[in-house]
């Protein structure tokens, strides 16, 4: 396994390289935890992605479970946000399973509002045969979402726990670091220490 330094640019062009020739319906997932601002890197992908297909950017904190549910156990509870936050079947059932090859196509591209706690009744919308799905959110993976392309922004312990505000979700990260190994489900790695300066992890074949 080596490790090759990138530009953010030019990690957007590999990734954009990645995704733009694959066929039909494309679901994609930047993984990682808050401090390492997976949305940051989507928003990119996705405005590079618009010169070759059609795009629709989706997060998950746009398809997380009513407050009565995510704080059912207290409101800084790790265990409760590390598997009880995001609503998968929710994210599943209107965002990726619609876009699995014989789908509808037939999207939703956020379902709940987690600051006013009530549906954001988004409206559906058909999505083109070549669309393709950029998704964002933390500890997305081993979850069972349908996904064709994930990335996992990786960060060293010292750099989760320096960069990152709630404290409290620390041991969630820890688990999914232990449990989940998401750097065993992603098709690519980048670590992200300094986000200036990212890092492909790649496998020796």
């Amino acid at each position: 396994m080596g490790v090759r330094p990138v530009s953010v640019e030019g990690l957007v062009a590999e990734l954009v390289a990645m995704i733009a020739d694959r066929p039909g319906w494309v679901r994609a997932a930047i993984d990682g935890a808050d401090a390492a601002r997976p949305w940051e890197l989507a928003d990119l992908v996705a405005e590079r992605l618009r010169v070759h297909r059609h795009v629709l950017r989706v997060s998950a904190r746009d398809f997380l479970r009513a407050a009565s549910l995510r704080y059912e156990f207290g409101r800084h509870d790790p265990d409760s946000y590390y598997d009880g936050w995001l609503d998968v079947k929710g994210l599943t059932r209107e965002v990726l399973q619609p876009l699995e090859p014989g789908g509808t196509g037939r999207v939703v591209p956020s379902l709940w509002d987690p600051v006013r706690d009530r549906a954001t009744r988004a409206p559906y919308q058909v999505v083109p045969e070549n669309a393709v799905v950029v998704l964002d959110g933390p500890l997305l993976l081993g979850q069972g979402l349908p996904l064709d392309f994930s990335v996992h922004l990786s960060l060293s312990k010292k750099a989760l726990e320096r960069r990152t505000s709630e404290q409290w979700t620390l041991p969630a990260f820890e688990r999914y670091a232990d449990e989940v190994r998401p750097q065993d489900w992603a098709d690519v790695v980048v670590r992200v220490d300094d986000s200036r300066h990212p890092a492909l992890v790649e496998i020796d074949p």
